[in-house]
């Protein structure tokens, strides 16, 4: 069967500054992510001939190849769910960057949660048939559904609220380190945590990622190509999507097990693909809208076995040095929520060597997207 192994690499990475809030529109943040991204790679814009972005994005490759001066485009894509959807733009550019498709890809997020309207606000809106069984009984934020997941996973395997709190305070020691991120410089306590307000018992406010205006793009090219470009590049070594069957969004309760989510399905398919497995990964970046994502992903990429995710995070296991260093840059809990892109781009910064909080000796890092919904992820690999 054709292979995706490292035939392609992320060559370039890019992005605006984060913040709650920002002056400029989510189309002018995109291309200036973008062209920080080219820039970053050493090519021209004009050479850029495929794009790749979320269904939930605003700004159409359309718009954005006018824009940064693209020249023809042989290929574009949009992947739907926003938090499962950012590993999987670079997954279909390789894919088209592989078989011929295309030679110059870019995927990127462009938002603007942070001054921009909540999207379960409009409760006059027709309701998708899944969200009728779900919003007029209170489900109406992704806090409340992650919530009643957190809920059962506690009451089945003993894990406690210390547990996500050590998911917590791992990635804002990462963002403490990071200038970039919105958390800089901004400790955490287990005081200040346990003593939040609750968001969605037993979600409190540290265990929801933070709101904000930026934007990211990376640049994906040719493995060949990719050794000429400007920086080290980083090779897209396995990529894969999943969505298991009669899956519910979050709640994920029309299955078995709601506790085995699109993270399991996905991992059987990356790992099926690659040269190494979990345990040899060296650094993480798992999705983490909410702190419980971090345990169920654990989980499902097989770090750990079934119910010992909250185990997992115990005696430092999260922090540099510590078994499986998580989110290095702050993740979307302390850096910057936008839907996941910024775990991609920490990933080629620590494979480069050049993250804020850099794993020593990092050579393979591993990328998830949303646990929960419909998912992807990737494996990167060092040069």
């Amino acid at each position: 069967m054709a292979s995706l192994k490292d035939a392609t690499a992320i060559a370039g990475i890019g992005q605006t500054p984060f913040a709650r809030q920002l002056p400029e529109s989510e189309k002018t943040l995109a291309c200036r992510a973008v062209l920080a991204a080219l820039d970053d790679a050493g090519i021209a814009p004009s050479e850029v001939d495929a794009f790749a972005s979320y269904t939930m994005e605003e700004t159409d490759e359309v718009e954005v190849a006018k824009a940064i001066g693209a020249g023809d485009v042989t290929f574009f894509s949009k992947v739907g769910y926003g938090g499962g959807g950012s590993c999987a733009t670079v997954a279909h550019l390789a894919s088209a960057v592989a078989t011929g498709q295309a030679s110059v890809g870019v995927a990127w997020r462009s938002r603007k949660r942070g001054s921009g309207p909540r999207p379960w606000r409009n409760t006059t809106a027709q309701l998708p048939t899944p969200a009728q069984w779900t919003r007029p009984f209170g489900l109406l934020r992704p806090a409340d559904e992650i919530a009643m997941l957190t809920r059962r996973y506690l009451h089945e395997y003993g894990a406690t609220r210390d547990h996500l709190f050590n998911v917590a305070l791992a990635c804002r020691n990462r963002a403490n380190q990071n200038p970039a991120a919105m958390m800089y410089e901004r400790p955490l306590t287990r005081d200040m945590y346990m003593t939040s307000r609750w968001i969605s018992e037993p979600l409190c406010l540290f265990d929801n990622c933070l709101e904000t205006d930026g934007a990211l793009a990376c640049v994906v090219v040719s493995a060949e190509r990719a050794r000429d470009c400007r920086r080290q590049p980083v090779y897209v070594h396995s990529a894969a999507q999943g969505l298991p069957a009669q899956h519910h969004g979050m709640v994920n309760y029309w299955n078995d097990d709601p506790l085995s989510g699109p993270a399991w399905t996905a991992a059987r398919q990356l790992w099926k693909q690659a040269d190494f497995g979990p345990h040899d990964v060296d650094v993480a970046q798992i999705y983490d809208a909410f702190t419980p994502l971090i345990p169920l992903s654990l989980e499902g990429y097989g770090f750990c076995d079934r119910g010992e995710g909250g185990a997992f995070t115990e005696g430092g296991a999260l922090e540099i040095g510590g078994r499986l260093p998580l989110n290095t840059g702050g993740g979307g809990l302390s850096e910057a929520y936008v839907h996941g892109f910024n775990l991609i781009n920490e990933g080629v910064k620590q494979l480069r060597g050049t993250s804020t909080a850099q794993v020593p000796g990092a050579t393979t890092c591993l990328v998830t997207a949303g646990e929960g919904v419909p998912t992807s992820a990737l494996l990167l690999r060092a040069s």
